[in-house]
């Protein structure tokens, strides 16, 4: 038990981290009021998974430490709907309605159709 908990707190730990270097990184690049950092974290999540499941098809199926490190752990820190949903709700409380609704539809539509198309052609 106590290399499995190791195993998602090594990931988490990897996934939070780079989140939040991203965040520092597009704090720098954009000055502007859309949640770009969290985007780009919640995408590179997906494409990480997808990825994974793309690459490794049945072995990450039945690898419970492979998933427990990569699922649970890194791609649960570096992606973040809490923050997601925190930062929309704040551009509809700001006024900024079309930036709070472009920040749904973008997430749902590049980070679904993207991971639905990797895991739809995995082995």
């Amino acid at each position: 038990m106590l290399s499995k908990l190791m195993l998602v707190f090594v990931g988490g730990g990897a996934g939070s981290l780079l989140r939040f270097g991203i965040s520092l990184a597009m704090a720098n690049v954009s000055r502007t009021v859309f949640p770009l950092a969290t985007l780009l974290s919640n995408f590179l999540s997906c494409l990480v998974l997808g990825l994974v499941v793309f690459f490794l098809g049945e072995k990450f199926n039945t690898e419970v430490s492979l998933r427990l490190l990569l699922i649970t752990g890194f791609c649960g820190g570096f992606s973040t709907f809490s923050a997601f949903s925190y930062e929309t709700l704040e551009l509809f409380r700001s006024g900024n309605v079309g930036y709070a609704f472009a920040n749904i539809a973008v997430s749902i539509v590049v980070c679904f159709g993207m991971m639905f198309f990797l895991i739809r052609n995995a082995n």
